[in-house]
């Protein structure tokens, strides 16, 4: 089994999914008292919040690429990092490693396009939704049709997140406004929902709503337990 390299802590709420979803996927394919070979760098997702709302990609790739050569040097076989968001700037990590980054954009692109899903919508950080860092790899490199919400609802899932579920507050009225977004993205030809931002599954899920939705931490994990044991 290979050793699975993490950043984590962009939230630590979500990392602690991945690490249970890695666990539970070894288990689940070698059985007894299997489980992942994990080496974990948590960051003070504080300090990278914070540039990112100043624009400061440069500095947080400086970070991130730190903490990736820790988790290289630990023994990891490969990378994750642990958030969408931060796959803005995953190609300066990449140049500073040599290990493997397994990409969540092309995680979950594979499994839309085997369920055959070619139009999607995306929910997630506003800079997830409205750059072209995540939605033009679907796009070019899949061939899959993104759609975004408008500005209204792009505002409150991007508050939602750091406001509330980054911190660990599950709210009912929050929900209700997300599978709204859901339900529009849907209405304009979508036949599914990515929820492109890690937390986002501690809100909302496929009991909520029969829009199909692609969990992007559940479908990250799962992808780096195959290539673990492949």
């Amino acid at each position: 089994m290979k050793t699975v390299g993490m950043i984590g802590g962009m939230s630590w709420e979500s990392t602690v999914s991945y690490y249970q979803a890695l666990n539970e996927g070894i288990k689940a394919e070698l059985g007894g008292l299997h489980s992942a070979k994990i080496c974990l760098y948590s960051v003070d997702f504080s300090e990278i919040e914070a540039l990112q709302h100043q624009g400061k990609w440069d500095e947080t790739a400086v970070i991130l690429s730190k903490a990736a050569q820790s988790v290289e040097a630990g023994g990891a076989d490969c990378l994750l990092i642990c958030t969408n968001t931060m796959h803005k700037v995953a190609p300066q990590i990449e140049a500073n490693i040599t290990i493997p980054i397994l990409h969540i954009a092309d995680a979950t692109a594979e499994q839309l396009l085997s369920d055959g899903v070619t139009k999607v919508g995306l929910l997630g950080t506003r800079f997830t939704m409205e750059q072209d860092f995540y939605k033009r790899r679907l796009v070019d490199k899949f061939g899959i049709e993104v759609l975004v919400p408008n500005e209204d609802d792009r505002d409150v899932i991007h508050s939602v997140i750091y406001e509330e579920l980054c911190q660990g507050v599950v709210n009912a009225e929050s929900r209700e406004r997300y599978l709204d977004v859901v339900d529009r993205l849907a209405s304009q030809g979508a036949q599914a929902v990515i929820l492109g931002c890690t937390e986002i599954a501690l809100l909302i899920n496929q009991n909520h709503t029969n829009v199909p939705l692609y969990d992007t931490t559940k479908i990250h994990a799962d992808y780096a337990v195959k290539w673990a044991i492949s």
